[in-house]
Protein backbone atom coordinates (compact mmCIF):
# COMPACT_ATOMS: atom_id res chain seq x y z
CA UNK A 1 0.00 0.00 0.00
CA UNK A 2 1.41 3.39 -1.05
CA UNK A 3 0.75 6.71 0.53
CA UNK A 4 0.02 8.40 -2.50
CA UNK A 5 -0.71 12.18 -1.50
CA UNK A 6 0.86 11.95 1.82
CA UNK A 7 2.37 15.58 2.30
CA UNK A 8 5.51 16.17 5.29
CA UNK A 9 6.30 19.70 6.45
CA UNK A 10 8.23 21.51 4.24
CA UNK A 11 10.55 22.36 7.03
CA UNK A 12 11.14 18.92 7.58
CA UNK A 13 11.39 17.99 3.99
CA UNK A 14 14.20 20.75 3.23
CA UNK A 15 16.69 18.93 5.94
CA UNK A 16 18.94 16.38 5.72
CA UNK A 17 20.43 13.41 7.40
CA UNK A 18 23.54 14.46 9.56
CA UNK A 19 26.78 14.17 7.74
CA UNK A 20 27.88 13.11 10.75
CA UNK A 21 25.54 10.52 11.71
CA UNK A 22 25.47 8.75 8.33
CA UNK A 23 29.27 8.24 8.52
CA UNK A 24 29.47 6.84 11.90
CA UNK A 25 26.08 4.59 11.28
CA UNK A 26 27.37 3.19 8.06
CA UNK A 27 30.22 2.37 9.40
CA UNK A 28 31.17 -1.53 11.42
CA UNK A 29 33.44 -2.37 13.82
CA UNK A 30 36.26 -2.76 12.20
CA UNK A 31 36.55 0.45 10.81
CA UNK A 32 38.58 3.32 12.07
CA UNK A 33 36.04 6.03 13.01
CA UNK A 34 37.40 9.66 13.05
CA UNK A 35 34.26 11.12 12.31
CA UNK A 36 32.50 10.95 15.58
CA UNK A 37 33.17 13.70 18.62
CA UNK A 38 32.92 10.78 20.91
CA UNK A 39 35.64 10.51 23.71
CA UNK A 40 36.94 7.03 23.54
CA UNK A 41 37.42 7.09 27.51
CA UNK A 42 35.30 4.82 29.46
CA UNK A 43 33.33 7.59 31.71
CA UNK A 44 34.90 7.67 35.27
CA UNK A 45 33.98 5.14 37.75
CA UNK A 46 32.77 7.91 40.39
CA UNK A 47 30.02 8.56 37.85
CA UNK A 48 29.18 5.48 36.69
CA UNK A 49 28.56 4.58 40.54
CA UNK A 50 25.87 7.46 40.71
CA UNK A 51 24.06 5.97 38.18
CA UNK A 52 23.90 2.89 39.56
CA UNK A 53 23.10 3.80 43.12
CA UNK A 54 20.29 6.14 41.41
CA UNK A 55 19.00 3.01 39.71
CA UNK A 56 19.51 1.02 42.72
CA UNK A 57 17.34 3.26 45.50
CA UNK A 58 14.83 3.73 42.67
CA UNK A 59 15.85 6.74 41.76
CA UNK A 60 13.63 6.60 38.16
CA UNK A 61 10.94 8.70 38.81
CA UNK A 62 10.10 12.16 36.56
CA UNK A 63 12.07 14.94 38.23
CA UNK A 64 10.99 18.89 38.65
CA UNK A 65 11.01 20.31 35.02
CA UNK A 66 13.98 22.56 35.51
CA UNK A 67 15.99 19.19 36.80
CA UNK A 68 16.92 18.26 40.22
CA UNK A 69 17.40 21.06 42.76
CA UNK A 70 20.77 19.94 43.83
CA UNK A 71 22.48 19.43 40.06
CA UNK A 72 21.32 23.11 39.31
CA UNK A 73 23.20 24.58 42.24
CA UNK A 74 25.89 22.30 41.82
CA UNK A 75 25.91 24.05 38.09
CA UNK A 76 25.33 27.58 39.69
CA UNK A 77 28.46 27.13 41.67
CA UNK A 78 30.58 25.57 39.34
CA UNK A 79 29.29 28.56 36.35
CA UNK A 80 30.45 30.81 39.12
CA UNK A 81 34.11 29.02 40.16
CA UNK A 82 34.66 28.36 36.61
CA UNK A 83 33.21 30.71 34.18
CA UNK A 84 32.74 34.43 36.66
CA UNK A 85 29.08 33.95 35.98
CA UNK A 86 26.33 34.71 38.85
CA UNK A 87 24.08 32.46 38.15
CA UNK A 88 20.82 31.38 40.15
CA UNK A 89 19.87 27.84 40.08
CA UNK A 90 16.31 28.84 39.13
CA UNK A 91 18.16 30.73 36.22
CA UNK A 92 19.32 26.64 34.58
CA UNK A 93 17.07 24.39 32.74
CA UNK A 94 19.07 20.54 33.03
CA UNK A 95 18.07 19.25 29.68
CA UNK A 96 18.66 16.31 27.17
CA UNK A 97 21.84 16.97 25.96
CA UNK A 98 23.61 20.11 24.49
CA UNK A 99 21.35 18.81 21.63
CA UNK A 100 18.14 19.98 23.08
CA UNK A 101 19.47 23.13 24.78
CA UNK A 102 20.11 24.45 21.50
CA UNK A 103 16.57 23.52 20.46
CA UNK A 104 14.83 24.81 23.16
CA UNK A 105 17.38 28.13 22.58
CA UNK A 106 16.71 29.07 19.46
CA UNK A 107 13.41 28.01 19.63
CA UNK A 108 12.48 30.42 22.44
CA UNK A 109 13.83 33.90 20.54
CA UNK A 110 13.32 33.00 17.23
CA UNK A 111 10.02 34.13 14.60
CA UNK A 112 9.17 33.13 11.39
CA UNK A 113 11.25 34.46 9.10
CA UNK A 114 14.16 35.76 11.50
CA UNK A 115 17.95 35.47 10.58
CA UNK A 116 20.27 33.62 13.03
CA UNK A 117 23.96 34.09 12.47
CA UNK A 118 25.90 30.89 12.80
CA UNK A 119 29.56 30.29 11.91
CA UNK A 120 30.41 28.72 8.43
CA UNK A 121 32.26 26.35 9.08
CA UNK A 122 30.30 25.25 11.90
CA UNK A 123 28.35 22.38 14.03
CA UNK A 124 25.67 20.71 11.81
CA UNK A 125 23.09 21.31 13.73
CA UNK A 126 22.60 24.79 13.92
CA UNK A 127 21.27 25.81 10.94
CA UNK A 128 18.63 22.98 10.83
CA UNK A 129 17.74 23.72 14.22
CA UNK A 130 17.22 27.53 13.05
CA UNK A 131 15.48 26.26 9.73
CA UNK A 132 12.80 24.04 12.00
CA UNK A 133 12.31 27.49 13.85
CA UNK A 134 10.64 28.80 10.78
CA UNK A 135 14.04 31.02 10.53
CA UNK A 136 16.95 31.58 8.58
CA UNK A 137 20.21 30.42 8.94
CA UNK A 138 23.14 33.10 7.62
CA UNK A 139 26.85 31.97 7.30
CA UNK A 140 29.23 34.04 8.66
CA UNK A 141 32.24 32.90 6.84
CA UNK A 142 35.53 31.77 9.13
CA UNK A 143 38.87 31.98 7.59
CA UNK A 144 41.57 29.57 7.84
CA UNK A 145 43.81 32.61 7.91
CA UNK A 146 42.21 34.00 11.48
CA UNK A 147 42.63 30.33 12.67
CA UNK A 148 38.63 30.29 12.03
CA UNK A 149 37.98 32.98 14.55
CA UNK A 150 35.02 35.09 14.00
CA UNK A 151 35.82 38.28 12.21
CA UNK A 152 33.57 41.30 13.81
CA UNK A 153 33.59 42.93 10.44
CA UNK A 154 31.97 39.86 8.61
CA UNK A 155 29.40 39.67 11.51
CA UNK A 156 28.40 43.69 11.31
CA UNK A 157 28.20 43.40 7.17
CA UNK A 158 25.54 40.45 7.85
CA UNK A 159 23.61 42.06 10.68
CA UNK A 160 19.80 43.09 9.20
CA UNK A 161 16.90 44.48 10.40
CA UNK A 162 16.07 40.74 11.00
CA UNK A 163 18.52 39.17 12.58
CA UNK A 164 17.44 38.24 16.17
CA UNK A 165 20.71 35.87 17.25
CA UNK A 166 23.52 34.55 16.72
CA UNK A 167 24.95 31.81 17.53
CA UNK A 168 29.12 31.68 19.25
CA UNK A 169 30.76 28.01 19.83
CA UNK A 170 33.96 28.26 21.33
CA UNK A 171 36.36 26.09 21.38
CA UNK A 172 35.09 25.22 17.71
CA UNK A 173 33.70 22.14 15.92
CA UNK A 174 34.83 21.43 13.68
CA UNK A 175 37.28 23.78 13.19
CA UNK A 176 39.29 23.51 16.89
CA UNK A 177 38.79 27.39 17.03
CA UNK A 178 39.52 29.62 20.36
CA UNK A 179 37.92 32.66 20.50
CA UNK A 180 39.97 35.44 22.60
CA UNK A 181 38.84 37.52 25.15
CA UNK A 182 39.22 40.27 22.84
CA UNK A 183 36.88 38.74 20.33
CA UNK A 184 34.18 37.93 22.72
CA UNK A 185 34.11 41.27 24.34
CA UNK A 186 33.41 42.51 21.21
CA UNK A 187 30.72 40.24 19.95
CA UNK A 188 29.00 40.51 23.22
CA UNK A 189 29.26 44.93 22.54
CA UNK A 190 27.99 44.41 19.04
CA UNK A 191 25.09 42.06 20.17
CA UNK A 192 24.19 44.74 22.76
CA UNK A 193 24.17 47.43 20.52
CA UNK A 194 21.66 45.67 18.06
CA UNK A 195 19.51 43.65 20.65
CA UNK A 196 20.69 40.26 19.42
CA UNK A 197 20.61 37.15 21.91
CA UNK A 198 23.93 35.45 21.70
CA UNK A 199 23.33 31.27 22.19
CA UNK A 200 26.65 30.24 23.30
CA UNK A 201 28.10 26.73 22.85
CA UNK A 202 30.04 25.86 25.30
CA UNK A 203 30.48 22.00 25.16
CA UNK A 204 34.50 22.14 24.78
CA UNK A 205 34.88 24.19 27.40
CA UNK A 206 37.82 22.47 28.74
CA UNK A 207 39.73 21.04 26.09
CA UNK A 208 41.57 23.94 25.58
CA UNK A 209 45.58 23.66 24.70
CA UNK A 210 48.46 25.85 24.39
CA UNK A 211 47.65 28.26 27.16
CA UNK A 212 44.38 29.48 25.27
CA UNK A 213 41.74 30.43 27.67
CA UNK A 214 37.61 29.74 27.29
CA UNK A 215 35.64 32.56 27.91
CA UNK A 216 31.51 33.12 28.46
CA UNK A 217 30.27 35.71 26.53
CA UNK A 218 27.70 36.09 29.29
CA UNK A 219 30.42 37.53 31.44
CA UNK A 220 30.14 40.66 29.19
CA UNK A 221 26.36 40.88 28.25
CA UNK A 222 23.11 39.85 29.88
CA UNK A 223 21.35 38.77 26.53
CA UNK A 224 23.18 35.64 26.32
CA UNK A 225 21.71 31.70 27.00
CA UNK A 226 24.64 29.53 27.57
CA UNK A 227 24.49 26.37 26.33
CA UNK A 228 26.71 23.51 27.84
CA UNK A 229 26.61 19.11 28.47
CA UNK A 230 28.75 17.08 30.58
CA UNK A 231 29.29 14.61 27.36
CA UNK A 232 32.67 15.68 26.32
CA UNK A 233 34.25 16.89 29.82
CA UNK A 234 33.54 13.46 31.60
CA UNK A 235 33.34 11.51 28.34
CA UNK A 236 29.28 11.09 29.12
CA UNK A 237 27.93 11.37 25.69
CA UNK A 238 25.59 8.56 26.03
CA UNK A 239 24.09 10.01 29.32
CA UNK A 240 22.53 12.55 26.80
CA UNK A 241 22.93 15.56 29.98
CA UNK A 242 23.05 19.57 29.17
CA UNK A 243 21.54 22.45 30.54
CA UNK A 244 21.31 25.90 29.57
CA UNK A 245 21.73 28.75 31.85
CA UNK A 246 20.08 32.77 31.29
CA UNK A 247 18.32 35.31 32.76
CA UNK A 248 14.77 34.38 34.00
CA UNK A 249 12.79 35.94 31.12
CA UNK A 250 14.78 33.36 28.82
CA UNK A 251 14.71 30.61 30.80
CA UNK A 252 10.29 30.98 31.58
CA UNK A 253 10.11 30.70 27.70
CA UNK A 254 12.65 28.27 27.42
CA UNK A 255 10.66 26.00 30.04
CA UNK A 256 7.45 26.08 28.12
CA UNK A 257 9.12 24.21 24.98
CA UNK A 258 11.50 21.93 27.40
CA UNK A 259 7.85 20.80 29.65
CA UNK A 260 5.99 20.09 26.77
CA UNK A 261 9.04 18.22 24.51
CA UNK A 262 10.87 16.50 27.23
CA UNK A 263 9.16 17.41 30.59
CA UNK A 264 12.67 16.84 32.34
CA UNK A 265 15.92 15.13 31.56
CA UNK A 266 16.83 11.68 32.28
CA UNK A 267 16.47 11.14 36.39
CA UNK A 268 19.44 9.32 36.56
CA UNK A 269 21.61 10.95 34.09
CA UNK A 270 20.98 14.09 36.64
CA UNK A 271 22.08 11.77 39.72
CA UNK A 272 25.43 11.05 37.66
CA UNK A 273 26.02 14.50 36.44
CA UNK A 274 25.97 16.00 39.68
CA UNK A 275 28.68 13.42 40.88
CA UNK A 276 30.37 14.22 37.73
CA UNK A 277 30.40 18.30 38.36
CA UNK A 278 30.86 17.90 42.05
CA UNK A 279 33.65 14.87 42.13
CA UNK A 280 36.94 14.53 41.50
CA UNK A 281 38.28 16.52 38.73
CA UNK A 282 42.13 14.92 37.82
CA UNK A 283 39.98 12.58 35.07
CA UNK A 284 38.86 15.64 33.48
CA UNK A 285 42.96 16.97 33.03
CA UNK A 286 43.95 13.41 32.14
CA UNK A 287 41.79 13.48 29.25
CA UNK A 288 42.77 16.79 28.10
CA UNK A 289 46.48 15.45 28.52
CA UNK A 290 45.49 12.74 26.26
CA UNK A 291 43.95 14.59 23.46
CA UNK A 292 46.82 17.39 23.26
CA UNK A 293 49.46 14.66 23.07
CA UNK A 294 46.69 12.91 20.23
CA UNK A 295 46.75 16.35 18.73
CA UNK A 296 50.52 16.92 18.51
CA UNK A 297 50.91 13.56 17.21
CA UNK A 298 48.45 14.27 14.10
CA UNK A 299 49.49 17.74 13.47
CA UNK A 300 53.20 16.71 13.21
CA UNK A 301 52.31 13.56 10.63
CA UNK A 302 49.68 16.07 8.85
CA UNK A 303 52.28 18.63 7.82
CA UNK A 304 54.91 15.97 7.06
CA UNK A 305 52.66 15.12 4.24
CA UNK A 306 52.19 18.48 3.03
CA UNK A 307 48.29 18.95 4.34
CA UNK A 308 47.27 22.40 5.33
CA UNK A 309 45.52 23.83 8.39
CA UNK A 310 45.95 25.94 11.03
CA UNK A 311 46.51 24.33 14.08
CA UNK A 312 43.61 23.92 16.66
CA UNK A 313 43.17 25.33 20.13
CA UNK A 314 40.51 23.86 21.21
CA UNK A 315 37.92 20.93 21.19
CA UNK A 316 39.47 17.51 19.35
CA UNK A 317 39.30 18.25 15.93
CA UNK A 318 41.75 18.96 12.63
CA UNK A 319 40.20 20.46 9.65
CA UNK A 320 42.69 20.48 7.09
CA UNK A 321 42.29 21.32 3.39
CA UNK A 322 41.97 18.77 0.94
CA UNK A 323 41.58 19.06 -2.78
CA UNK A 324 38.58 17.02 -3.34
CA UNK A 325 36.98 16.11 0.18
CA UNK A 326 34.26 13.35 -1.56
CA UNK A 327 37.52 11.42 -2.83
CA UNK A 328 39.62 11.79 -0.14
CA UNK A 329 36.98 10.79 1.91
CA UNK A 330 35.99 7.51 -0.40
CA UNK A 331 39.84 6.39 -0.89
CA UNK A 332 40.05 6.33 3.18
CA UNK A 333 36.46 4.69 3.53
CA UNK A 334 37.81 1.84 0.92
CA UNK A 335 40.40 1.60 3.36
CA UNK A 336 37.68 1.61 6.21
CA UNK A 337 38.74 4.96 7.68
CA UNK A 338 35.88 7.37 8.66
CA UNK A 339 36.77 11.34 8.26
CA UNK A 340 33.46 13.75 7.68
CA UNK A 341 33.12 15.40 5.10
CA UNK A 342 33.90 19.59 5.40
CA UNK A 343 30.70 20.44 3.16
CA UNK A 344 28.95 18.90 6.29
CA UNK A 345 29.35 22.08 8.18
CA UNK A 346 29.06 24.54 5.77
CA UNK A 347 29.85 26.04 2.45
CA UNK A 348 33.23 27.07 3.56
CA UNK A 349 34.27 23.34 5.14
CA UNK A 350 34.23 22.58 1.32
CA UNK A 351 37.42 20.58 0.14
CA UNK A 352 38.20 20.46 3.83
CA UNK A 353 38.04 17.33 5.89
CA UNK A 354 37.05 16.97 9.83
CA UNK A 355 39.31 14.63 11.98
CA UNK A 356 38.28 13.47 15.13
CA UNK A 357 41.45 12.64 17.47
CA UNK A 358 38.73 11.72 20.27
CA UNK A 359 39.91 7.85 19.18
CA UNK A 360 42.35 6.14 20.23
CA UNK A 361 46.27 6.62 20.07
CA UNK A 362 46.72 3.27 18.38
CA UNK A 363 44.10 3.91 16.10
CA UNK A 364 45.29 7.04 15.22
CA UNK A 365 48.46 6.11 14.28
CA UNK A 366 46.86 3.37 12.04
CA UNK A 367 44.80 5.87 10.05
CA UNK A 368 47.67 8.12 9.49
CA UNK A 369 49.50 5.26 8.11
CA UNK A 370 46.48 4.60 5.49
CA UNK A 371 46.87 8.58 4.88
CA UNK A 372 50.23 8.50 3.89
CA UNK A 373 49.96 5.46 1.62
CA UNK A 374 46.65 7.10 -0.35
CA UNK A 375 47.86 10.93 -0.81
Amino acid sequence: MTMSGKRFASRIEGIEISGIRRAFEAASADFINLGLGEPDFDTPEHIKTAAIQALKSGFTSYTFNKGIPELREAISDKLLRQNHLSVSPEEIIVTSGASEALHIAILSVVESGDEVLIPNPGFVSYSPLTRLADARPVGVPLNDSDDYTISIEALKERITARTKALIINSPANPTGAVEPETNIKAIAELASDHHLTIISDEVYEHLVYDGAKHISPARFYDGVITVNAVSKTYAMTGFRLGYVAANKEYIEQMLKVHQYIQACASSISQKAALAAITGPQDCVVEMRNEFKRRRDFLVSALRSMGIRFPVPKGAFYIFPEVNDEHDFVERLRRRRVIVTPGSAFGTRGSNHVRISYAANFDLLRQAIAIMSEII
